[in-house]
């Protein structure tokens, strides 16, 4: 089943909750009306009551009952107040009672049994009236009156009201209705904007945004959320294209060169010797080849997040010892000098040997790379500093220009492509110590002038006590 649109959808749920809403407020203003209109007539019968109050007080003391019913009978049988009123004294003793009320029955009651005015509303035929009971004293003597007038016209008032009611509130529903649907069209017309741009959006068109807007509400913040989010993936495509891009092309140059080193072998017939240099080729490029899909592997595995690291509190002086004993043999091949200055104390971080030595490996094969020998220097230094663990690479080598060091960390990137290529490198190495050190929460920074060399250093954040402890004891 289809699901309404979002701007139905809120029209169904404002009409729900906007038509018991008026359906209350009507019922609420019909009954306020009725309350009303009983005040009124109330109030016009308290004063009748009280009428009868000031006449039976005007009348002399001395009176029989008989003349004072004839006195009350005589003013209130003319008059049309009277026409719905009778009055009783505490011994049961008719006052006075029109004919109205002695025709319909009307049954009094005795001032005894009052205590205050009761309101009530009753027919005499087919006319409704709004009556009162009430108890008055005049000298000493306790009598009841009741009065009635008829509600015929505030009923009629109620009937039109109530039709009123029901002939206008259904449209005025409907309009409620086409209002709200118009402003939630309205408020969402931007969104419809905004899907219309996302979809014209592809992969040959990222750097598209959708419409900038200027609401200042949830809309605004909407697209400039979508928008940031088009720039990120627009920087992630197009890395993801140029890596393409750069791993085809570092691929293709040792196997074009293990294709031609072959065809030239085969074209005719050679020695021994012609032979075995042609397989050195073909070894040492099929070697760099295997070491460039290592690194992008690792690269790969890293981007997907499969790339896991064992960090466990670790020395990193025995790493830094063991990885400074295997270059320093290579040192010692290419006439370079190299030495160590490792701090006497321990250097504890939490991290992974393994990784961290792989960081030491590649910035001091890059350093031996382009340190020229003779007279060549490489030092590898650690030491502690303001709570973190400082390893430094130096060399006084070929060095950094200033306007390439901010990208000398980006994926096949190099700063001599021809030296690099010369000298096995396919740029990956510095994206891959970047990566291995950030996994550490640490940084990897360059300092480097042209044509005297440069230094790499490494900061890793030492492990607190209670926290190498803990991890060992999981």
């Amino acid at each position: 089943m289809k699901r309404l649109s979002i701007g139905l959808r809120l029209t169904v749920w404002y009409l729900a909750i906007f038509a018991p809403a008026q359906l209350i407020f009507g019922v609420g203003m019909w009954f306020i009306l009725r309350e009303n209109l009983h005040d009124i007539a109330d109030t016009t019968l308290a004063g009748e009551v009280e009428d009868v109050r000031r006449f039976l007080e005007g009348q002399r003391s001395d009176q029989t009952l008989d003349q004072l019913r004839a006195q009350v009978t005589d003013e209130y049988s003319a008059e049309s107040g009277g026409d719905y009123l009778q009055i009783i004294d505490a011994d049961g003793n008719w006052i006075y009672r029109s004919a109205a009320l002695a025709q319909a029955g009307w049954s009094p009651i005795s001032p005894s049994l009052l205590r205050k005015s009761v309101h009530r509303d009753g027919r005499i035929g087919r006319v409704p009236f709004r009556f009162v009971s009430q108890r008055i004293e005049v000298r000493g003597h306790a009598y009841t009156v009741q009065a009635g007038t008829s509600t015929s016209e505030e009923d009629e008032t109620l009937e039109r009201f109530q039709r009123y009611l029901l002939m206008f509130a259904p449209l005025l529903l409907l309009a409620a209705g086409g209002g709200g649907y118009w402003l939630s069209r309205r408020a969402l017309a931007p969104v419809d904007a905004l899907t219309r741009t996302a979809r014209t959006i592809t992969g040959h068109t990222l750097s598209s945004r959708l419409e900038q807007l200027h609401t200042r509400d949830e809309l605004q913040r909407l697209s400039d959320t979508l928008n940031e989010m088009l720039a990120r993936i627009e920087v992630a495509f197009r890395r993801v294209t140029e890596f393409t891009a750069d791993a085809s092309h570092e691929l293709r140059t040792p196997i074009s060169l293990i294709r031609t080193e072959a065809e030239l072998v085969l074209r005719r017939s050679r020695g021994e010797q012609e032979y075995r240099e042609a397989l050195r080729h073909i070894l040492l490029e099929a070697e760099r080849t295997t070491s460039l899909i290592e690194e992008l592997l690792a690269l790969a595995r890293a981007d997907s997040g499969r790339q896991a690291l064992n960090i466990q509190p670790i020395d990193l002086r025995g790493a830094l010892k063991e990885v400074a004993s295997g270059w320093r043999q290579v040192a010692n091949v290419r006439g370079l000098q190299f030495s160590e200055r490792i701090l006497d104390a321990e250097l504890r971080v939490l991290g992974d040997s393994a990784a961290l030595r792989r960081v030491l490996d590649i910035l001091l094969d890059n350093a031996f790379k382009y340190t020229p020998s003779p007279g060549g220097t490489v030092v590898l230094s650690a030491e502690e500093k303001d709570g973190a663990a400082i390893i430094s690479v130096r060399d006084n080598g070929m060095g950094i220009a200033e306007s390439e060091q901010s990208r000398i960390f980006e994926r096949f990137y190099r700063v001599d492509k021809a030296r690099s290529r010369e000298m096995g490198g396919a740029g990956l190495g510095l994206a891959i110590a970047q990566w291995i050190v950030l996994q550490h929460n640490g940084k990897i920074l360059v300092e480097s002038t042209l044509g005297a060399g440069s230094i790499f250093r490494v900061q890793l954040p030492l492990a607190a006590a209670k926290t190498s402890k803990e991890l060992l004891l999981q």
